[in-house]
């Protein structure tokens, strides 16, 4: 029963019942509708956040099932549900489910694993409205969590609360003062571990709450102990990060890069230096990236001159990642990447390029929802190392609402051969086993399996035994394919070059010691020193903000011990 429903909001449901076609972007009568929107609240909604702490899954977590809402583009949802069926069960939103499966077996797609909602919804964007899955403390209850929308779509902003009554879960939402939140899903990723990313989009449809405040609500209704915020984009007009960015795994950035200087690409590149230079993953380590190409339309053009089109707007679905493709010759390129990266996946493609000047892919209208008990697993894969004489150890922290009634670590060092299996000992909810030590020049493939009291399984990651991790032993160290200690010194070039205000200046060294980095005009004085400290051996990235500077040339000086080095760069007003 509505206890909260305005005029204002009545009227917006009679008009957009039908409107089920409507962009990812608001138009201009919604903006303006935004201006005085109340979300509808109900008498079982809990505005309370969850009583004790909670953990928000990460996408590559194991689902139950995925949602989507039976509306526009439905050639596309039916390719989504014939794959995602596969691995899980598909939460269908529609207000009638015959059609929808007449629809479906027209199309040759089997009715299995398939539920219906029923409910009504004004767009397809379920991403961005559906429910969060979070845990009770690590990997106990399942809950949902729910934000107000950032779109005036009402029957979208209570897709959520249908669901949750479908599926007999509690839902706690940020609907009410002064635990008001309003958010996107596809402007948010979670690693898993507390750690969240968001454009600053956040903060400017918030102005109700400052970041502190934004950061408390996150941190009590979704676990989110770490939230990274970043700038938002110069022609991405919704600003969601799931448009050149996703996380392939906690220690790993998926990142879209466009050529040199064009449409969001400098500003892409700036933010993931911000990520790089000031945060590390949960592990403290370095973020790895896996770059990807931000592919142009078909007549070669790019934003602003084109729709956004982006392989990031991808989805996992347990062992299957689905990838939204265009029928450019680009295409294969994404798919190669993404396997080289998801060992064991099925990577498969979905032609997208009917609805991407709605500005929305695969990932914006899919939304996961977990299992409803997760055997959680946590592991720091192990680095490479030049070790050959000492055994080298596994650790996994696991947990599960039933206890965890055993794990095993299996490994090999040639992929055409068995694992070995090796049982695992306990001590305070982490597993250890260890790999013997192996010569140099070896590569070695492994995965970890736990158990629960209750039996069930899953294995990390969860794609094994055909997917796994790896480690190399050789004379290197650091996260496999990420940045590691260089053997001698250098100077990058800034990037980006032409800029306005803002670049960034990376350096290798080779060992610890005092590091200068001084900028000079043209006419060789002094205008700037970022950096004079001692700095340990590594990649090192720094930003310059040229904005209390003229236009012009000028030069950087790298000095660490004995190693010189200058670079130009170029200011523009």
């Amino acid at each position: 029963m509505r206890t909260l429903l305005t005029a204002a909001v009545m009227l917006l449901l009679n008009s957009f019942i039908h409107a089920q076609d409507l962009p990812h972007y608001m138009n201009e009568a919604e903006k303006k509708a935004m201006e005085n929107y109340v979300p509808p609240v109900f008498l079982t909604d809990d505005t309370n956040p969850p009583p004790t702490p909670v953990r928000t899954m990460a996408e590559w977590e194991e689902v139950q099932g995925i949602i989507v809402a039976w509306t526009s583009y439905t050639t596309i949802i039916r390719q989504i549900v014939d794959y995602a069926q596969d691995e899980c069960l598909v939460f269908i939103v529609s207000t009638d489910s015959n059609s929808v499966k007449s629809f479906l077996t027209s199309g040759g797609v089997p009715l299995v694993n398939l539920k219906f909602v029923q409910a009504s919804f004004n767009s397809v964007w379920c991403r961005d409205y559906g429910p969060w899955a979070v845990y009770s403390g690590v990997a106990d209850s399942l809950k949902l969590v729910d934000w107000i929308y950032n779109r005036p779509r009402p029957l979208d902003d209570q897709v959520s609360v249908a669901f949750a009554s479908y599926a007999s879960l509690p839902i706690y939402q940020t609907t009410v003062a002064p635990n008001n939140l309003i958010a996107t899903g596809g402007n948010f990723m979670v690693d898993g571990h507390g750690t969240g990313f968001s454009s600053r989009l956040i903060i400017d449809e918030n102005p109700t709450q400052n970041e502190t405040q934004i950061n408390n609500i996150m941190n009590m209704y979704m676990g989110i102990s770490r939230y990274i915020k970043m700038e938002t984009l110069p022609y991405d007009q919704i600003h969601h990060i799931d448009m050149h960015m996703k996380l392939l795994d906690e220690e790993t950035i998926m990142v879209g890069e466009y050529p040199a200087g064009v449409a969001d690409g400098p500003q892409i590149e700036l933010n993931l230096q911000y990520v790089l230079s000031n945060f590390q993953t949960c592990f403290g380590r370095p973020y790895k990236v896996v770059r990807i190409p931000m592919p142009p339309s078909a007549s070669g053009q790019y934003p602003p001159n084109s729709s956004y089109y982006t392989y990031t707007n991808s989805v996992f679905i347990n062992k299957t990642v689905i990838v939204p493709v265009y029928g450019l010759s680009q295409d294969s390129t994404a798919l190669r990447i993404y396997r080289e990266a998801l060992p064991g996946y099925r990577i498969v493609g979905i032609n997208a390029s009917g609805m991407i000047s709605a500005l929305g892919a695969i990932h914006c209208i899919t939304k996961e929802i977990g299992v409803f008990e997760p055997v959680f697993i946590s592991h720091a894969k192990l680095l490479n190392t030049s070790s050959t004489a000492t055994p080298y150890q596994v650790r996994a922290y696991a947990k599960s609402r039933s206890g965890i009634a055993g794990a095993s670590l299996y490994w090999r060092t040639d992929t055409t051969q068995a694992y070995s299996a090796v049982a695992m000992t306990l001590s305070q909810d982490t597993f250890r086993a260890s790999i013997p030590a192996q010569p140099l020049g070896t590569k070695v493939y492994y995965y970890i399996s736990a158990t629960s009291n209750s039996g069930r399984t899953v294995t990390k990651p969860i794609t094994a035994p055909q997917g796994f991790m790896k480690f190399s032993i050789d004379n290197q160290t650091g996260v496999t394919g990420a940045q590691s200690i260089p053997a001698e010194y250098s100077l990058s070039q800034n990037y980006p070059n032409p800029f306005n205000p803002q670049t960034v200046i990376t350096f290798n060294l080779g060992a610890k010691g005092n590091v200068t980095l001084k900028v000079y005009d043209a006419l060789g004085r002094e205008v700037s020193s970022p950096v004079n400290e001692v700095k340990e051996p590594g990649v090192h990235n720094v930003r310059f903000d040229a904005s209390r500077i003229s236009a012009g040339v000028y030069y950087y000086k790298l000095t660490a011990g004995e190693f010189t080095a200058t670079k130009k760069m170029v200011v523009v007003k």
